[in-house]
């Protein structure tokens, strides 16, 4: 082998090994990331009404939207894993509904998250206004907190 192909053969290599060691930094980068991933979705909308019946009835009527009881479920399957069924839901509520909390806004979301425990752990330690209480059911965890507007979230792992 001459001199030539070897000093060519010596940086390709060279430039192999510091191209994987790119590669596997920006995998790291993107692992570590993840760790820190709060939201990963939206879980619900859900609205105030002053006639829940009558808006369902128009929102069935020009949307499409068939709810029952005020609740629709929009299926959906995880970009992650496709074979993992996923929902939004889209939800009316009474105008005197208690389920917003203090919240003055007609609206509060529902996101969607990876470790209920550690989003919460994390907020109050931003010093966020979250509720002391966590409700468990068969389809997932659930807590709530309030940004600095006073809108209340809600915040959901699923199971």
């Amino acid at each position: 082998m001459t001199q030539a192909a070897m000093a060519i053969t010596t940086a390709a290599v060279a430039a192999s090994f510091l191209c994987g060691m790119m590669v596997q930094s920006a995998r790291s980068s993107e692992a570590d990331a993840k760790k820190d991933v709060r939201v990963t979705g939206i879980g619900g909308v859900f609205f105030k009404v002053h006639d829940a019946p009558k808006l369902a009835a128009w929102y069935r009527e020009h949307l499409g939207i068939v709810s029952e009881g005020g609740f629709h479920s929009f299926e959906w399957l995880e970009k992650e894993n496709p074979s993992k069924e996923g929902s939004t839901v889209w939800a009316i509520f009474p105008e005197a509904t208690k389920y917003f909390g203090a919240s003055k806004s007609p609206v509060m979301i529902n996101y969607r998250v990876a470790n209920l425990d550690y989003v919460l752990a994390q907020l109050r330690k931003e010093g966020v206004q979250v509720d002391e209480k966590v409700q468990e059911e068969s389809y997932g965890k659930f807590g709530w907190a309030t940004d600095p507007e006073g809108n209340r979230f809600e915040l959901w792992e699923p199971k």
